[in-house]
């Protein structure tokens, strides 16, 4: 019998802790299917957060480092400079990458580290509750901003794909979705692209991944995946914001 799926074998057989509806799962797998198609597996290393994704480690056959808080982008770096044949990624939430670890992240795209960095912004703190993160929408209920989000006392939500597009430094930068087909097809080609930047030496690039958190939005998983259409995509559009790959053959 022809065989017309099977689980990437960079995945582990490690059943996913991840709450019903949450779309890392997707995420995850894209990730390891890039890894299988480029034949990287045993090469790369990845960096796991702290967040929900903290046990990422668990998941992926590659070997995998613990980096603390927001602090990912800085050990992804100390590692591909001590070992530069080694594929490097970072595997990040918004609280993680955008509010402790808004430092590293700049600077390591400033610098154009070779480094890959998945970035998935679900608009809230997962792991510790549901609080507001730094991408949360202007109006949007979080447990730390009951009556919604207020530009007056919270400020407006950080586009970081838009944010290091200004930088020199960036080599690829895109936003893509995993809410449909289509768009989880288009992801994984953004993912790919990026590893395959990595291993051409082309410096840091950073694909930012809209996920859904139906447990801390309050919402069933498919009522999570129409928020994300209709409010997340509308602040935060799909999208390649910067590539100098495609910029140089032009």
């Amino acid at each position: 019998m022809k065989t017309v799926f099977d689980k990437p074998h960079a995945l582990t057989d490690v059943p996913f802790h991840y709450c019903p509806g949450c779309t890392h799962g997707i995420v995850h797998r894209l990730v390891a299917e890039v890894m299988d198609e480029l034949g990287i597996e045993g090469k790369t290393v990845g960096v796991a957060s702290v967040g929900c994704s903290v046990f990422s480690y668990n998941y992926f056959n590659c070997d995998m480092v613990q980096a603390a808080h927001g602090r990912a982008p800085a050990v992804g770096t100390g590692v591909k400079r001590a070992n530069p044949d080694n594929i490097v990624f970072t595997y990040q939430g918004d609280g993680d990458l955008a509010a402790i670890g808004t430092a590293e992240t700049i600077h390591a795209a400033t610098r154009g580290e070779n480094i890959t960095i998945i970035f998935i912004n679900n608009a809230i703190y997962g792991m510790t509750g549901g609080q507001m993160a730094p991408t949360s929408l202007v109006g949007q209920i979080t447990q730390t901003t009951p009556y919604g989000r207020k530009i007056e006392t919270q400020g407006y939500p950080i586009r970081v794909c838009e944010m290091l597009a200004t930088l020199e430094g960036p080599s690829y930068l895109e936003r893509v979705s995993v809410d449909d087909v289509k768009n989880i097809k288009n992801a994984k080609k953004a993912i790919k692209k990026a590893f395959e930047y990595q291993i051409e030496g082309k410096g840091f690039n950073l694909i930012e991944v809209l996920s859904t958190c139906p447990t801390n939005w309050g919402l069933s998983p498919v009522e999570a995946l129409e928020w994300l259409r209709n409010n997340l995509m509308v602040h935060y559009p799909l999208g390649v914001f910067k590539d100098k790959g495609a910029e140089n053959n032009e």
